[in-house]
């Protein structure tokens, strides 16, 4: 007898499978350096955040505007971390990333689908984090920045970056651990050698200006400037954003934990690279269990996990990641100028070789190698939601080819690869970053308010978000909806 609407269960409603059931794994109890293992996820969507907002929308805007600008950063990170949480605790729960879950809700999984799949292409389609690498690396090679009339130049460049990044999802054997790895190399290497040069460098008069701007004052004014004079808000909506991950990148945290193995998770599989010649059966539907006392136990162990990697990773990592490289910036370019352009990748690098060629050199190496890093992160993580969302919600392709999800992932990124090409073309890398963080902010206030009402209504009653967190996941839409209202605005 088929089930009618009122006893249908609420999850399958929009036309996908019910979840099965299946017992919560036990958390891990880890001690020590074994957190490095058991933590991953925070790590890769920091990695991802560090080559955006940390390393050329913030410069950007504190070089024009001032340190004051700060208390965005936290009240980003606190959001943002939030918000993070809040998808771990979807994925932690069914096994399911968060996109399937945003798929069990009406109109149709079919609806939702498409509009992630659009909203994730208009924020990172664009490879401009590959082409502002390809600055840098002008820099290196010619010893100064580029120009209008090396725009071709570093379109080349640009281009086999972006390249490097695709061939790299082919190594290794769990995407995921690959992606892992890389970015503890980068967050540890980066923050590490920025915190070395802020110390060196660094005047104190900066160091106090940055503690006062986490609360949005300014010394030298004497007073709080919250937002300045004749601001451009195109600027700030992107600042602003990608302050922390951004949109589709923290979303895509959930399919990096489904892949980590997090609670239910453990069921799931994951998506292995095509180098390993390993066919991983992927769970197209999610699971939930009975939550009774001794789930309950097991379920307060993966909590305690995740909070360690949000608030103990992504949260201290963002702050580092945008504080030490503003000091830098503040410190040795002059205020007030507009950086932004070819070379604003390597803008930093050429203030620091007036003081010691040896100190540009490192500066532009750690650009390329946070900005293709951070293209790396955005490209995988892509393909893997628009893999997910076609696995998810169609028979057919995961019909295809003997039901290996490797295929569908490889030529989700064959197309990928292709439009980044194109895209490249369009216009200089810091226009399209800026479009893509701007379009992270629309994300933010759609999908902030699409799981609160997910948590809420399709998790058991046991699992879901008490009500403060609920709040937080309002105020995250009317915040970002603030900016992305700022800089509509702005356009008239």
């Amino acid at each position: 007898m088929s089930s009618t609407p009122a006893t249908e269960p609420r999850e399958s409603r929009s036309g996908l499978e019910a979840w099965r059931r299946a017992e919560l794994p036990l958390a891990p109890n880890p001690k020590g350096l074994a957190w490095l293992g058991t933590v991953g996820p925070g790590v890769i969507v920091l990695g991802a955040s560090i080559g955006s907002g940390e390393f050329l929308l913030g410069p950007a805007a504190f070089v024009r505007y001032g340190l004051s600008l700060l208390w965005i950063v936290a009240v980003s990170a606190v959001l943002q971390t939030l918000f993070n949480l809040e998808l771990m605790r979807y994925t932690m729960a069914t096994g399911e990333p968060v996109f399937t879950g945003f798929m069990r809700t009406r109109p149709s999984a079919t609806f939702w689908a498409w509009l992630y799949a659009i909203l994730y292409f208009l924020q990172v389609g664009w490879p401009a984090w590959a082409g502002a690498a390809g600055g840098a690396i002008f820099f290196l090679a010619a010893g100064r920045l580029a120009g209008a009339e090396d725009r071709e130049t570093v379109y080349w460049i640009g281009v086999v970056l972006f390249l490097v990044c695709a061939a790299v999802l082919t190594v290794g054997r769990r995407i995921e651990h690959t992606l892992e790895v890389l970015n503890w190399v980068l967050v540890v290497t980066i923050l590490g050698t920025l915190g070395v040069l802020c110390v060196a460098f660094v005047p104190g008069h900066v160091w106090g200006s940055a503690l006062a701007g986490l609360v949005g004052f300014d010394p030298a004014r004497g007073s709080f400037t919250f937002v300045p004079a004749g601001a451009d808000f195109f600027l700030l909506g992107a600042f602003a954003a990608y302050s922390g991950a951004g949109g589709v990148a923290n979303l895509t945290l959930s399919n990096w934990a489904r892949d980590k193995g997090y609670g239910m998770a453990a069921h799931a599989g994951y998506i292995p690279t095509a180098a390993s010649g390993e066919k991983v059966t992927l769970a197209h539907t999610g699971f939930t269990f009975a939550p009774d006392r001794e789930a309950m136990a097991r379920w307060r162990g993966w909590w305690r996990i995740v909070v360690a990697d949000q608030w103990g990773v992504f949260f201290g990592g963002v702050l580092l990641g945008m504080v030490l490289p503003g000091m830098l910036y503040v410190t040795f370019l002059e205020s007030g100028q507009d950086i932004r352009g070819l070379g604003i990748a390597a803008a930093l690098a050429e203030a620091m070789s007036a003081r010691a060629p040896a100190l540009g050199i490192v500066i532009a190496l750690m650009g390329v190698w946070i900005l293709t890093k951070t293209q790396l992160d955005l490209v995988e993580g892509m393909v893997r939601a628009i893999t997910d969302i076609l696995w998810t919600g169609s028979p057919r392709v995961r019909s295809w080819r003997g039901g290996d999800v490797r295929v569908v992932y490889y030529a989700v990124l064959a197309i990928v690869v292709a439009w980044g090409l194109l895209a490249l073309r369009l216009t200089q890398p810091i226009v399209l970053l800026q479009i893509s963080a701007n379009m992270a902010g629309v994300v933010f206030v759609i999908s902030s308010l699409h799981l609160l009402w997910v948590n809420n209504v399709l998790l058991p009653e046991a699992l879901r978000p008490p009500l403060w967190r609920s709040a937080a996941l309002g105020a995250i839409a009317i915040f970002y909806a603030a900016f992305v209202a700022l800089w509509i605005g702005s356009l008239r």
